[in-house]
């Protein structure tokens, strides 16, 4: 009976395995298979330089907690406890406090206690002024964390595409070297038949050795996008990697392409390195503001209390407390008549940071306008040059049948073969470049009108 228990147990454990071995086998393998949006997300959350600068922005929280503190007084609580020795002296007189004190102790013990507070009452308005530019700072941390994210994404959007695009560059390729491996063989035969020299046979066998280097090439593209985007999603050399062979069709490559103008004022409204930049002029004023406040008074309030006692007095140290306790309270004005010329510099060093983040703002514009005529240029020359190519591949196909069913009959020579077979590896190669040139490029100049990119 026992014997029979534990034989079902174990029917029960290998059922439960088989059962759900699929299910975590199909989710292992869906790890592997990233789509873009997969791709996007997990970078999003996992990329290191967008957790640096999310850490910037906890930092100007920080400082802008710090800076709030700077209105509020301070107080300090100190005491000294000390101990004296004179070894060689009969009689110590010591005057503390006002008093004289004599002892003929060689060891004296003395205490002394006391608070400290004093309050910036107003030094020209800069601890308010500080606030806001932290305040200004922080935003500019947070645009900043944006424009990372937003950089990676353009990242990994063009390292996709370069993936789709020699994954079916890698087809191109072994369909070529199929054909190459045919025309060798059916060279061979016609060499032994007495058909062809042996010296075509040779070139016969370099171009199957130049379509076998075509693929191994491809390949090694392929693995090395994959390692550039792998480290812009901070995976691990052992972690496999797969895109998604979603092939776009042509649809998405013939659409309407967005105009340049139209693009370019709509990411001045929303790009963060825009936002960036003018909020930097703002905080170049608001800075220069802060210098300017420099040849402003200070006004500051200070108390404090204190009590000290000491062993060699008559009276205990109760009674000394009493007696030596002491208060004092002040208000203090600073005026900055000559302070070495620092205000002067401060001022002239904040104008001069006002002129240069003026100019940064008119670099990002130009920038920015460059980048997205780049994308529209490419997106349209490339939709063009597609168009073209769909035709020219129809030909060169054509055509290249023709002269290999030729060339299989001993009716044309190797070199008519040879040069049908480049002109069709050109013409899908250039079909494969401008289809997923343009797919990217109408896909980035969406992204910086604001749209997601989606493939």
């Amino acid at each position: 009976m026992i014997l029979k228990h534990k034989q079902t147990d174990i029917m029960k454990k290998a059922l439960l395995l088989l059962f759900f071995s699929p299910i975590c086998f199909g989710h292992t393998q869906a790890q592997n298979t990233w789509s873009l949006q997969d791709c996007i997300d997990h970078a999003l959350a996992h990329n290191i330089q967008i957790q640096k600068n999310q850490i910037s922005e906890k930092e100007g929280e920080v400082n802008l907690w710090l800076n709030k503190g700077q209105l509020l007084p301070s107080l300090r609580v100190n005491t000294s406890q000390s101990m004296g020795y004179r070894p060689f002296e009969e009689n110590t007189a010591l005057v503390q406090n006002g008093q004289v004190t004599n002892t003929s102790s060689k060891v004296t013990y003395q205490g002394s206690y006391g608070v400290n507070a004093s309050w910036t009452i107003w030094n020209g308005g800069i601890n308010q002024k500080n606030i806001e530019a932290q305040k200004l700072q922080n935003e500019i941390a947070e645009l900043n964390t944006t424009q990372s994210e937003m950089s990676i994404q353009e990242q990994i959007a063009q390292l996709y595409v370069q993936i789709l695009y020699t994954q079916e560059a890698i087809k191109v390729n072994e369909k070529m070297q199929e054909t190459a491996e045919s025309q060798y063989k059916r060279g061979l035969e016609m060499v032994e038949q007495g058909l062809m020299a042996k010296a075509d046979a040779l070139q016969l066998e370099s171009q199957l050795s130049s379509a076998k280097y075509d693929v191994v090439n491809s390949k090694t593209q392929i693995a090395n996008y994959k390692r550039q985007l792998k480290a812009l999603l901070e995976l691990g050399i052992d972690q496999s990697f797969n895109v998604a062979a979603e092939i776009p069709d042509d649809e998405s490559v013939t659409g309407m392409i967005p105009d340049a103008k139209e693009a370019y004022d709509k990411a001045l409204m929303t790009r963060p390195e825009i936002k960036s930049a003018e909020l930097g002029i703002e905080a170049a004023n608001l800075n220069l503001d802060i210098a300017k406040r420099g040849y402003l008074p200070t006004v500051s309030m200070s108390a404090s209390l204190g009590d000290s006692h000491y062993s060699a007095s008559k009276k205990s140290t109760r009674a000394q407390m009493k007696t030596n306790l002491n208060m004092s309270a002040g208000v203090t004005v600073s005026v900055p008549v000559f302070d070495n010329r620092r205000n002067q510099s401060n001022v002239k060093q904040a104008k001069l940071r006002k002129a240069s983040s003026q100019l940064d703002l008119q670099d990002k514009k130009n920038t920015l306008s460059s980048t997205i005529e780049q994308y529209w240029l490419n997106a349209n020359n490339n939709q063009q040059n597609f168009l073209a190519a769909k035709d020219r591949v129809k030909s060169q196909q054509a055509s290249f049948e023709l002269l290999n069913e030729q060339f299989q009959n001993g009716l044309k020579n190797v070199v008519d073969v040879l040069q049908g077979r480049d002109n069709l590896i050109r013409a899908e190669q250039d079909l494969l470049q401008s289809k997923y040139l343009t797919l990217l490029n109408i896909q980035l100049l969406k992204f910086y009108t604001g749209e997601p990119i989606k493939l």
